[in-house]
C-alpha cells in the first residue's frame, strides 16, 4: 500500500483505532492530521512516533459535531498539506447503555449526532478540498446485528452510517470512493468500558478465530481501502469479525 505523497484526516486519532489508522497511513507515506476530542496526550504521541520516523502530521483538538470545528480541521489540513486525499471518519461512541423504555431524547441526538452528524459535518467540509481520493467511515459490527444490550441508538446510527457510505459512494463517483468498515469486537477502550469481561470471553470463544481482533488489523483494512490496491471498491462496507458475523 502506497500513500506516498498523499493527506489524509484520521479523526479520534488519540487511541485505539483512529490512532492506529493515523500510524497506518503514515508508515504508508501520507501526511496526517490527527483529530482527536479529549486524548491529547494520545494524539501527541501519535504525532511524534509519525515524526520520528519521518513523517508528517499535526494533532488538532475539535468536536466534529459543530460544524465550525469540521470546517477548521479540513481548512488546515489543505493549508499545510496542499489538499485532502485521504479521510477516516472514526469518530463516535456508545455513550452509555440505555434501553429504548429508559431513553430520554436528549440521549438519542447525542449519540445521533455522535455516529452520523459528525461524519456528515467533516465530510462535508473536506469535499471543499477533495476533488478525488477516498473516505473511510468506522461503522460497526452493530449495524448488522442491532448491537448488545442497551445499544439500539448506537446501532441506529451506525446504520445510518452504512447507507450513508452506499449513498455517497454513487453521489461521489468516479473520482471519489466511499466505503464503510465494520469492526466486531476489537480490544479497544470502547469494550473496556462498555462490555463486561465475561461477555467479551463468551465473544471472543464464539468466533471462529477464537480472539478479539486488534486495532491495527483493523487499521490494514482501512489503509487498504484508502490505497490504490482498493481501486475497484467503492460502497462497500466491509466486515472484520474474525468470522462472527457474515453479511
Amino acid at each position: 500500500m502506497n500513500l506516498k505523497g498523499k493527506t489524509a484526516i484520521v479523526t479520534g486519532a488519540g487511541r485505539d483505532i483512529g490512532r492506529a489508522c493515523a500510524l497506518k497511513l503514515a508508515a504508508a507515506g501520507a501526511a496526517v492530521a490527527v483529530n482527536y476530542f479529549s486524548s491529547s496526550d494520545g494524539a501527541d504521541a501519535t504525532v511524534a512516533e509519525i515524526k520520528a520516523a519521518g513523517g508528517r502530521a499535526f494533532a488538532m483538538q475539535g468536536d466534529m459535531t459543530k460544524a465550525d470545528e469540521a470546517r477548521a480541521l479540513a481548512d488546515r489540513t489543505a493549508a499545510e498539506f496542499g489538499g485532502i486525499d485521504v479521510l477516516v471518519n472514526n469518530t463516535g461512541g456508545l455513550v452509555a447503555r440505555v434501553k429504548v423504555t429508559e431513553m430520554s431524547l436528549e440521549h438519542w441526538n447525542t449519540v445521533m449526532d455522535l455516529n452520523v452528524t459528525s461524519t456528515f459535518l467533516l465530510t462535508n467540509a473536506v469535499l471543499q478540498h477533495m476533488t478525488d481520493g477516498a473516505i473511510v467511515n468506522i461503522v460497526s459490527q452493530a449495524a448488522r446485528d442491532g448491537g448488545g444490550p442497551g445499544a439500539s441508538v448506537y446501532a441506529a446510527s451506525k446504520g445510518a452510517l452504512l447507507t450513508w457510505t452506499r449513498g455517497l459512494a454513487k453521489e461521489l463517483a468516479p473520482d471519489i470512493r466511499v466505503n464503510g468498515v465494520c469492526p466486531g469486537m476489537i480490544d479497544t477502550d470502547f469494550h473496556n468500558v462498555f462490555t463486561k469481561p465475561e461477555v467479551r470471553t463468551a465473544v471472543a470463544g464464539n468466533t471462529p478465530l477464537k480472539r478479539e481482533g486488534q486495532s491495527d488489523e483493523v487499521a490494514n483494512l482501512v489503509a487498504f481501502l484508502a490505497s490504490s490496491d482498493g481501486s475497484y471498491i467503492t460502497g462497500a462496507n466491509v466486515d472484520i469479525n474474525g468470522g462472527l458475523l457474515f453479511s
